[in-house]
């Protein structure tokens, strides 16, 4: 009896064909993660023969792709942990970078408050050294007429004070930081300026062309108090130095002495 071959849609896919459809579902399972954890190991070997199916390449390329993607994961946490210790790394680099600069600048803002206290401490102590020093009246004069001298021309009979060579007009400056006590016309002593320094003793310019300070004020050594001149009881242009104990006429003492005795070379 003769049989006819099944065509068309009614066909019987071949051996082939079916092997093919199987493998592609098996794969698909296998990227999925079904195989392994559905299949029980019973019904595994329930399964045909491997020569009959085709099963276990398949198998075979599931596990191999479980491997890919666990290798894939394990990389990409690596690749995160690495990232995440890198970020941490950085924004500790940072925190450092910015507790250094602040120490820094701490560090800078002390520095620069101590040159400033420093150079404040020592503007200080050279105002008090130059308040506290003594320069002559006359810049680059010398004694003409010394302490106690004797002379008719002197009411005492004596020098009360000495003279300094100077020429009318010379700039007159007082030895050392006081306060005026008397500045104009004093008698025989012509034009004058009587100064108590800040040490309690008295000193005397006399003979002034002009007068340049007032009563009660306070001046600085070196700093100019009147100009020279013949004015009074003179017999040409000088200054007449004094120094006193008191602002009287009277209580003179050595001139020279008393300068030296403050630094003044005379």
């Amino acid at each position: 009896m003769a049989f006819t071959r099944a065509t068309g849609k009614h066909r019987r896919p071949s051996r082939i064909q079916r092997r093919t459809a199987r493998a592609a579902g098996v794969a698909a399972l296998a990227t999925t993660g079904v195989i392994g954890t559905v299949a029980a190991p019973a019904a595994m070997a329930a399964e045909p023969a491997a020569e009959q199916t085709g099963l276990t390449p398949v198998v075979t390329m599931g596990d191999t792709v479980a491997h890919q993607i666990d290798a894939q994961a394990a990389a990409q946490k690596q690749a995160a942990e690495e990232a995440a210790a890198k970020k941490k790394a950085e924004e500790a680099a940072r925190e450092r970078a910015a507790e250094i600069a602040e120490k820094a600048k701490k560090a800078a803002k002390k520095a620069a408050e101590e040159a400033r206290e420093a150079k404040e401490r020592a503007a200080r102590e050279a105002e008090r050294k130059r308040l506290n020093s003594y320069v002559p009246p006359i810049s680059g004069s010398y004694v003409s007429t010394g302490y106690k001298a004797s002379s008719g021309l002197w009411s005492s009979g004596s020098h009360t004070g000495v003279d300094f060579h100077a020429a009318t007009g010379t700039s007159v400056h007082a030895v050392g930081a006081g306060t005026v006590v008397e500045a104009g016309w004093g008698g025989s002593y012509g034009n004058q300026i009587v100064i108590k320094m800040n040490d309690g003793t008295y000193t005397q310019y006399g003979h002034l062309s002009s007068i340049g300070v007032s009563v009660g004020q306070q001046v600085t050594p070196g700093q100019q108090i009147g100009l020279s001149g013949a004015t009074g009881n003179v017999t040409g242009p000088h200054l007449h130095f004094e120094a006193r104990t008191s602002p009287e006429y009277g209580s003179d003492i050595d001139p020279v002495a008393y300068l030296r005795s403050h630094g003044v070379n005379v």
